[in-house]
């Protein structure tokens, strides 16, 4: 038990200070060193508010534990062990110093007790994280970072803006409980934090985003933002039904454009963005069960999905894209990773992590009454499975091998998708320990008859519709073209007509200034004629001319002063 709390997102802002000074072998000790110290600071904190500091005259909790908090906060820890594994062979600082910055901000937003110091770490979340986009260095990755930073700062903004609006109308109150959507805060609230949870028509910022980012930093871009923004929802807006609208399309959406994309960690992005709307949907519902179901699925996928996105950023890093339209037959030289990304696609079979957390969404939505939002919800289940698990599988390692001989992925890679895929499949069988870990008490068995089985038709019957329509040349084979998604109307014909605008108030300026000149000349020429060293007025005058106007001036003077 520590003497007194100290918030571990501070450990990691340490840590990212002092790493550029570390070098050589004891760089990689200090890399995996840190984050353990920071969960085991995190585990053995002890639950409740503390004191945190006065600024303005408005009072700040930092350190905020409770046992919603604590899931959230305990999962990015673990992410953030993970991530610095899987990056150590990384010799680029800028990435491991954001990452943890990243990593950091996000446990002290979880930690945040109220709307202000949330803001503050919610925007640091959005600074640092772009470095990890921008580290690809490329040029894509340069203008995808640009536009992911505006959203994200767009996203900052309106909390901020929302959080004085909610001042004012709690009389000075700011503390971060359920805010609701009763008022004009609270509607702007939830709309910062349905952009960094990817609502529907805010969401193209992660499909944009992630797959330009480096393997490692795309790695953790999946476990922070949009979780982040899904803890603020469970604590906010818990038992709001438009969510359950919101979730239902998120499932659907993003399951037509991943079928078709080409790139396979956009793919997963789409998958990610789909599996965000379960969790919306259980925020949406509210129930005990449901609330549970989404501190759960969280936890899991991001486990799994970080897995998923290794293994596609081993791809990435030893055949240098991961394009399906090129890529197959890599299990012979990946074997490691084509293993552990099987592990990662049938994460929602039984005894795998996703089984065990899933269901807990399906069954509070079941039993919340919401009958066609849980048909959605099995859908997006075999979808995910679809997209996350066969796609990603059969077209990076499977299908018709394009010759591509490369190595094995570095060995601090497979160790980390090693101990993260254990951590999946060590969930799935040993559940025990996270139902123990959700905001309320669990009374819910996951494996059940019914729910094995109906998993199992799910899960084995998509398999076979993929593999039929794959042998039959039914299924969209990948092609290398521009997969067009809502934000087209912004990047082409908002484009477009934005540069026309510019055009035309370019050409207004001139035309403004060009007359503004013209007129300046002419009113500088008459004056130089009245009043310059050559007019009349210059000259020489005798003293009768003098007096002369001496005298018509006081007369002027004396009429307008007496009448």
């Amino acid at each position: 038990m520590i003497i007194s709390p100290i918030n571990p997102a501070y450990i990691f802002f340490a840590g990212a200070l002092l790493l550029p000074l570390i070098k050589g072998s004891l760089r990689k000790v200090f890399l995996l060193a840190l984050p353990l110290l920071a969960l085991v600071l995190c585990i053995n904190l002890p639950h409740g508010s503390y004191e945190g500091i006065n600024l303005f005259g408005f009072h700040q909790s930092t350190l905020r534990i409770d046992k919603l908090s604590f899931v959230f906060a305990l999962i990015f820890h673990i992410a953030a062990f993970l991530n610095s594994l899987y990056g150590l062979h990384e010799k680029d600082t800028v990435q491991h110093v954001s990452g943890w910055l990243y990593a950091g901000a996000a446990i002290g937003a979880v930690f945040a007790g109220d709307l202000i110091t949330l803001f503050v770490f919610w925007e640091i979340t959005a600074i640092a994280s772009v470095f990890l986009i921008w580290a690809r260095r490329s040029e894509k990755a340069y203008h995808a970072g640009m536009r992911y930073l505006i959203i994200q700062v767009t996203s900052g903004v309106l909390l901020l803006g929302g959080a004085v609006l909610y001042m004012l109308h709690t009389n000075g109150d700011l503390s971060f409980n359920h805010i609701g959507l009763e008022t004009t805060a609270g509607k702007i609230i939830c709309l910062a934090f349905g952009i960094k949870a990817a609502f529907p028509l805010l969401h193209t910022w992660l499909k944009d985003a992630y797959p330009e980012a480096t393997p490692m930093g795309t790695v953790m871009l999946s476990a922070f933002t949009t979780k982040l923004a899904i803890y603020s929802l469970a604590r906010g807006f818990a038992g709001t039904d438009l969510l359950v609208l919101i979730g239902v399309i998120m499932v659907i959406f993003p399951v037509f454009h991943a079928v078709i994309e080409n790139d396979l960690r956009r793919v997963l992005a789409y998958s990610l963005n789909s599996q965000l709307g379960f969790m919306v949907i259980g925020v949406g519902i509210g129930t005990e069960l449901a609330i549970n179901g989404v501190a759960a699925h969280a936890f899991v996928h991001i486990i799994y999905k970080s897995l998923l996105f290794m293994s596609m950023g081993a791809v990435l890093y030893r055949v240098g894209h991961c394009n399906a339209s090129s890529l197959g037959g890599l299990y012979k030289s990946m074997p490691w990773t084509t293993a552990f990304c099987v592990v990662g696609a049938l994460s929602a079979f039984p005894y795998f992590g996703g089984f065990v957390s899933k269901s807990m969404i399906m069954s509070a939505t079941a039993k919340a009454g919401y009958m066609i939002p849980w048909l959605v919800l099995v859908f997006g289940s075999a979808a995910a499975f679809l997209l996350s698990g066969l796609k990603i599988l059969y077209f990076a390692f499977f299908a018709e091998n394009k010759n591509i001989e490369v190595k094995e992925a570095p060995s601090n890679m497979l160790a980390a998708m090693l101990l993260t895929s254990a951590l999946c499949i060590g969930i799935g069988i040993f559940y025990g320990p996270l139902y123990d870990l959700l905001p309320y008490k669990v009374k819910y068995q996951p494996y059940t008859f019914d729910h094995i089985l109906t998993q199992l038709q799910l899960m084995l019957f998509t398999a076979l519709g993929f593999t039929l329509a794959i042998c039959y040349g039914l299924y969209p084979k990948p092609q290398a073209c521009l997969n067009v998604d809502i934000d087209w109307l912004f990047r082409c014909p908002g484009a477009n007509i934005a540069k026309r605008i510019m055009k035309i108030a370019t050409g207004t300026e001139s035309a403004v200034s060009r007359s503004y000149h013209g007129l300046s000349a002419k009113c500088n020429a008459l004056f130089l004629s009245l009043m310059g060293p050559d007019s009349r007025y210059s000259r020489t005058q005798s003293a009768g001319s003098m007096t002369f106007i001496a005298a018509a001036l006081l007369g002027f003077i004396l009429f307008f002063y007496y009448f």
